[in-house]
């Protein structure tokens, strides 16, 4: 049997997730057990009551954090347009170009974070689903990553703007800061999201929604939200 560590147990002894906190005690919590000797990145855990095997029932949006994410992100952009080109690289994409960077893409070069395409480009792009589809690249209308407004898509991106979407299992995990942020950054970012998964319920879900919500850090224990509380609050 492995020895629990010292700060393991510490950890466990903050564990709160078995009882309903709200938002602003959860950021609190969350900070105070980020004691990784890195900056732990926290996230909302959400499990929804839907059946993603149903196409009326699949929960995807976007959301505009209002402190970002905390991350470097690195933005590729496939164009043909010499203004989107140069729009987008103004904007920060780290690369920008039509065939080229098709093939560049094809002989397996993925050190990009997010893919934006604009939309007479997605023919080629659809090219690339193999190598774009299982990394959770491929650029998508739903996503706001296929437009002709490049520049400003990768600008939207870079201030803090990042897609959820629901898996198999009616869970949606979304990345909201660093350990690093404050409490109320915390806090105001989480809002954010919740709202935004809150109002994306397909009108085909009955019954409850919301299932529950966790707030964690990478390394840290969660910390269970109220879930009818918060469907309350941010009810559309």
């Amino acid at each position: 049997m492995s020895k629990i560590s010292k700060r393991r147990k510490t950890l466990d002894e903050k564990n709160l997730k078995q009882i309903a906190c709200t938002l602003e005690e959860a950021a609190a919590g969350v900070k105070t057990c980020a004691t990784a000797k890195f900056d732990e990145t926290v996230e909302l855990a959400f499990t929804l009551g839907v059946d993603p095997r149903h196409a009326d029932q699949m929960v995807r949006g976007t959301v505009s954090l209002p402190h970002g994410t905390g991350k470097q992100v690195r933005v590729v952009v496939f164009c043909k347009e010499t203004d989107q080109i140069n729009a987008a690289k103004e904007a920060g994409a780290i690369e920008a170009g039509a065939e080229e960077l098709v093939q560049k893409v094809q002989g397996g070069w993925t050190d990009f974070d997010v893919a934006v395409a604009s939309p007479d480009m997605m023919r080629d792009v659809g090219k690339l689903g193999k190598v774009l589809g299982p990394r959770g690249l491929m650029p998508s209308p739903k996503a706001g990553t296929v437009t002709p407004k490049v520049g400003d898509a990768v600008a939207e991106i870079l201030k803090g703007k990042i897609d959820f979407r629901v898996d198999k299992n009616a869970n949606i995990h979304v990345p909201i800061g660093k350990a690093s942020f404050t409490a109320e950054q915390i806090q105001e970012n989480a809002s954010a999201v919740i709202d935004a998964v809150v109002k994306a319920r397909p009108s085909a879900c009955k019954g409850v929604y919301l299932k529950s919500c966790c707030m964690s850090s990478t390394m840290g224990p969660g910390f269970r939200l109220d879930a009818p509380s918060l469907v309350s609050q941010f009810r559309v």
